[in-house]
């Protein structure tokens, strides 16, 4: 990327882009029985434990946040001089990575009311069950999946941003 700077608004299009995309192949995955993560309702169901609301807030808040990643990789894009749907993927795979570890494992459940731990006892029946490392407690193919569609999100943005620039 030699010469004009990215645009912060194709860096927002092309994360909007990348959450429709990640969210469907999510959707999609789970449809077809390969994973049982619902990050929409995992999302949601902290603000609320009704599941319909749960379901429609986790969704914007799921899309409020591929906005606020969309942001980040526009600053990684500017301080590097550098973007591309390449460099966007590669991203991509480590915000998968993220998401898949000390995200669900560490962040969400310090703020998330209605997720189990490995420490919930019995009595204290959780809405959620812990996704355990890579979210394998969704199923085994939840590290694939999610890690592609991760990969997806981040390789669009970046080729929104290369495109703009």
């Amino acid at each position: 990327m030699t010469g004009a700077a990215p645009s912060i608004w194709a860096a927002l299009a092309g994360g909007f882009a990348g959450t429709l995309v990640l969210t469907t192949a999510l959707r999609a995955a789970a449809e077809l029985k390969l994973t049982r993560i619902d990050i929409p309702f995992l999302l949601g169901t902290a603000l609320t434990a009704d599941r319909t609301r749960a379901k429609a807030s986790g969704y914007v808040l799921h899309f409020a946040a591929g906005q606020v990643f969309a942001l980040g990789y526009y600053a990684l894009f500017l301080a590097l001089d550098r973007s591309g749907w390449m460099l966007g993927a590669m991203f991509g795979m480590g915000h998968g990575m993220f998401a898949g570890t000390a995200l669900v494992n560490i962040l969400l459940p310090v703020v998330h009311p209605r997720m189990g731990t490995p420490l919930t006892s019995a009595p204290n029946t959780a809405m959620l069950e812990p996704p355990g490392f890579l979210m394998l407690n969704y199923g085994l193919a939840t590290p694939a999946v999610s890690l592609t569609a991760h990969i997806a999100y981040g390789a669009l943005v970046g080729g929104f941003t290369a495109v703009a620039a």
